[in-house]
């Protein structure tokens, strides 16, 4: 009998339903997923039976008895296929292989010396196919490439502008799609990375979340309710523009007085150049701090202290439960936190502070390549091929 177009709809939240509560709460049985979503048990038997020849469940046995015969219980197959999470630095390029529970296979991260699109676009790609190559054998392979990109994104995965790269109005995602004949998710780097600390690492238990990029440049992504702020053009958390002084430092962006200006790793490198005068990257400064080098640690405290000061602004406005501090600037974590804890609780309304939450990131670098990994998993499982129509 041919199901009609809502009959299909239930089927396939139904199926997502089941699906989504065997990988987060597993080893389930039948009975144990019947009680927890409510459908009756010829419902969850059914789908179950699909998800079984899906390959994305497997079962396992058997379980505790509670009277009567010991239960079979389900497991999510986390290696029925994988999914590439790319994070494009300023000066870094991060590529992860993970399966479909986000747990990272293999990876790949080299230095980006020259930012001209097309030369980074060969080295994305080169990256792809080595990650693809390095991809075990499944039922579904690689099930989509995500992207991370430091800029402005639209909607549609089109780079709008990326000052720190140079990028403007760039094609990524088609071209990729054209190479792979996968799908393709590009998002903002920043949005990219709340998503992951909210998935894997330091935001697993927090609603509502800030999260703060701060590399080369210094993004923003919000979670609020669980659920990534995007703004209503997709173009949130461009905070590092935010002005602290309006007659105060050039910009990437053209502007003068941004808080990147002051707070992120390029100003790190920018003011250790004008010091030592010589260039220097923030590994070898993190090496001078540990050898007590007191000039390098006055200068983290500096920029900890501009860090500080400019999520003291989202503080204030936002009133999050979590601020969390990712990406590259974390490896200076020792140098920093504590001049960024001082600013942010001596300058914040005291109403703001009350359990609010302050935590540099779990992830480190890997905040947003786990965050686009987890967009391309989110968008196989949605998709209505996994759906028997009958």
């Amino acid at each position: 009998m041919q199901m009609t177009w809502n009959q299909q709809v239930v089927k396939r939240n139904n199926k997502s339903l089941v699906l989504q509560m065997i990988k987060d709460h597993a080893p389930l049985s039948r009975a144990d997923i019947s009680q927890r979503t409510g459908l009756n048990k010829s419902t969850v038997s059914s789908l179950i039976n699909e998800l079984l020849e899906d390959e994305l469940v497997y079962e396992t046995g058997p379980g505790e008895s509670s009277g009567g015969r010991r239960p079979v219980l389900l497991l999510f197959n986390q290696v029925a296929g994988y999914s590439i999470g790319i994070d494009i630095g300023v000066n870094y390029l991060l590529g992860i292989l993970t399966d479909l529970q986000g747990k990272i296979i293999y990876e790949k991260n080299i230095p980006l010396k020259q930012l001209d699109y097309e030369k980074v676009a060969i080295q994305v790609k080169e990256i792809i196919h080595h990650l693809i190559d390095m991809t075990p054998t499944s039922r579904y392979g690689v099930v989509g490439i995500g992207i991370g990109v430091p800029g402005i994104v639209n909607k549609e995965g089109k780079v709008l502008l990326a000052p720190n790269l140079g990028w403007k109005d760039t094609l990524l995602k088609k071209e990729l799609e054209l190479e792979f004949e996968l799908p393709v998710i590009i998002e903002n780097e920043a949005n990219a990375g709340a998503f992951g600390e909210m998935r894997f690492g330091a935001g697993q238990l927090f609603e509502n979340i800030t999260y703060i990029s701060a590399s080369i440049g210094i993004g923003v992504g919000l979670i609020l309710k669980s659920e990534l702020y995007r703004g209503k053009n997709g173009f949130s958390g461009e905070s590092g523009h935010m002005l602290i002084d309006l007659n105060g430092r050039t910009c990437s962006c053209g502007r003068n007085g941004c808080w990147e200006a002051y707070a992120s790793e390029h100003a790190l490198l920018k003011e250790a150049k004008e010091l030592f005068g010589t260039e220097m990257t923030l590994e070898e400064l993190i090496e001078q701090a540990n050898k007590s080098n007191q000039v390098v640690i006055n200068l983290f405290q500096r920029v900890g202290q501009y860090i500080g000061y400019g999520i003291t602004n989202l503080v204030n406005t936002l009133n999050p439960q979590q601020i969390i501090i990712g990406n590259r600037m974390t490896m200076a974590k020792d140098f920093l936190e504590e001049s960024v804890r001082n600013a942010i609780y001596e300058q914040s309304l005291p109403f703001h502070q009350q359990d609010l939450s302050v935590q540099f990131s779990e992830l480190t670098i890997y905040s947003a390549a786990l965050g686009v990994s987890a967009f391309v998993v989110e968008n196989f499982f949605k998709q209505e091929e996994l759906i028997e129509q009958t």
